[in-house]
């Protein structure tokens, strides 16, 4: 298990620097690194996204999809929409309130920022390590919905006020499932710490070890996430039909970049804590007396192993998206609170039985 463990190396490379230069320094140099290695992460995958995304939909609805820049596959298309975007300027509104207008794309992509630093991408590649970990993430995430509530407020436009009245009202409503269903995963795991969440699940994953009750928590977080992450059929906060472009309607430039980047990382953040939370993280699959098959599994690299459940989630949720009409905003509303609210709480409380009188292996 400890064949591609990144601590040994990270500790090593601190404390060479550590001998060579100041200790302030030395501080200043890995936060810069780090930094810019997030940032180039969170772009890269965002494009990735994307261009995932207008190929699914384009196989789902009998297309072809990007075909025209950077040859027939279209692998140019999400970048030259990039370039263009940065190059947009951006729009000022008259009667708005102009530092909050300012303010709310930042708060957007703070809060997906701050949490997909929490992701554990491989034993030892966690940016954000804490032993509170998932509860961080659960509270960096919530941030979010300030920037939205902000950005149709201080936009001084109905369309944009009522997006983000609605997105209010479903990300508050729906982060109450997705805490229940990551408490859920707290109880079996024992543990808030990312790292330990993902090594308890050495022998077996959660959504197996759990029993069915696991896989009801792991389908009502899949349910709740989509939700929270304002995508279809819960994207009523978007609603073309009626609200032109909900929440970030007035927005142009880098500033709508920001929130359009945020919902899809958003997507892959979602998909990265299920991950993490029910199938085991960067933990490879491992199969009770088939040690031949374990030790095979164990020389696939970490980082693999969670990149590749992150993108099969993704890919579950684009089928959702594309298959499922959007819902009115009074039923998805009652799906939360009338169903998924109650069931999640009688999945946590038959889990905790369950833990208490050792019925999880």
């Amino acid at each position: 298990m400890d064949y591609y463990n990144l601590q040994p190396i990270l500790l090593g490379i601190d404390r060479y620097m550590n001998s060579i230069m100041p200790g302030w320094l030395v501080t200043v140099l890995e936060g810069l690194a780090v930094g810019i290695f997030i940032m180039l992460m969170y772009i890269i995958l965002a494009i990735i996204l994307i261009y995932m995304e207008r190929k699914v939909c384009a196989a789902f609805q009998c297309r072809i999809g990007p075909n025209r820049v950077g040859g027939k596959g279209g692998l140019l298309q999400v970048p030259a929409d990039v370039i263009k975007m940065l190059t947009k300027e951006v729009i000022t509104l008259k009667n708005s309130d102009k530092f909050l207008y300012g303010l709310a794309p930042f708060l957007v992509i703070m809060a997906s920022i701050l949490t997909f630093s929490c992701l554990p991408w491989n034993k030892g590649g966690e940016v954000l390590h804490m032993n509170i970990g998932i509860f961080f993430v659960l509270a960096a995430s919530s941030i979010g919905v300030l920037g939205i509530l902000l950005a149709g407020w201080s936009s001084n436009s109905k369309y944009s006020l009522i997006g983000a009245i609605r997105s209010g009202a479903m990300i508050i409503s729906y982060e109450l499932s997705i805490g229940i269903s990551v408490l859920t995963m707290v109880v079996i795991s024992g543990t808030m710490d990312i790292q330990g969440i993902v090594e308890s699940q050495a022998g077996a994953w959660n959504i197996f070890r759990g029993h069915i009750p696991a896989i009801a928590a792991f389908i009502i977080y899949l349910i709740a996430g989509n939700a929270e992450a304002n995508r279809a059929p819960f994207d009523l906060a978007e609603a073309e039909q009626e609200l032109t472009a909900g929440y970030h309607t007035e927005y142009s430039g880098i500033h709508f970049g920001f929130f359009y980047l945020a919902e899809y990382l958003n997507l892959f953040i979602t998909s990265g804590i299920a991950t993490t939370l029910f199938l085991g993280g960067w933990m490879p699959l491992h199969i009770a007396g088939l040690d031949g098959f374990n030790a095979v599994m164990d020389y696939i690299p970490g980082f693999i192993w969670f990149i590749g459940k992150t993108f099969f989630i993704v890919f579950l949720l684009m089928w959702i998206r594309w298959s499922f009409p959007r819902l009115r905003i009074d039923q998805v509303l009652a799906l939360e609170w009338k169903y998924l609210m109650p069931t999640s709480l009688v999945i946590l409380i038959v889990m905790t039985i369950c833990k208490v009188y050792g019925l999880i292996f």
